[in-house]
């Protein structure tokens, strides 16, 4: 009869996808994913088999806690199309502004893994093509109802600007971890909402 695991998987998710986020994956030891979650190697192995499987568990778990968050602020019908994704930016700014280390953002697990893996690791550029699709289905759902109901005055194709605020947000994420500050990032949001205006 197999031993009960004697540790919170959903804490040791949390955990690793911390430390993957801060570091990197190839960064990553498995090594310092067993310091951080204070398991022996075993342990790690027997329940997510090697890193890359805990490594695509961390991701998702990051991938839909984020995207369930930004997908929430753009569902929010009480305030116009505009101010949902103006209230969107401001998450992304605040989170960047509690994430800043030593003058530098931590960014985003996606972007980071984005740059880091997506072009050679084809199972994982499929995994955040599919997270990036959930979020510009949100942000061009809210911008083709912000152009019906004219508080969005760009009549650009809504997929299209849905991209690129998805990309502004990505910029924005990357730029923070290259040590702009939050008056920088801040210009790069309001830039983007005078696109859309």
């Amino acid at each position: 009869m197999a031993r009960p695991r004697s540790f919170d998987e959903e804490q040791v998710l949390d955990t690793a996808m911390r430390t993957f986020w801060a570091n990197g994956y190839e960064s990553t030891s498995t090594r310092d994913l067993c310091e951080a979650l204070g398991l022996d190697r075993s342990s790690v192995y027997n329940a997510f088999t090697n890193k890359r499987e805990l490594f695509k568990r961390a991701l998702t778990r990051y991938m839909d806690a984020t995207t369930a968050d930004q997908l929430q602020i753009l569902d929010d019908h009480e305030l116009p199309a505009i101010e949902r994704i103006r209230a969107l930016f401001a998450k992304i700014l605040r989170t960047e502004a509690a994430n800043r280390r030593d003058g530098h953002g931590l960014g985003c697990l996606t972007v980071n893994t984005t740059m880091e893996l997506a072009g050679r690791d084809p199972e994982i550029s499929l995994m955040l093509a599919r997270d990036a699709e959930r979020r510009v289905a949100g942000l061009s759902a809210a911008i083709r109802g912000g152009q019906r109901d004219g508080d969005i005055g760009s009549t650009r194709d809504p997929v299209e600007l849905a991209r690129f605020v998805n990309a502004v947000i990505a910029g924005i994420r990357v730029a923070a971890q290259g040590g702009a500050d939050d008056a920088t990032i801040a210009a790069i949001a309001a830039t983007a909402l005078d696109a859309l205006a």
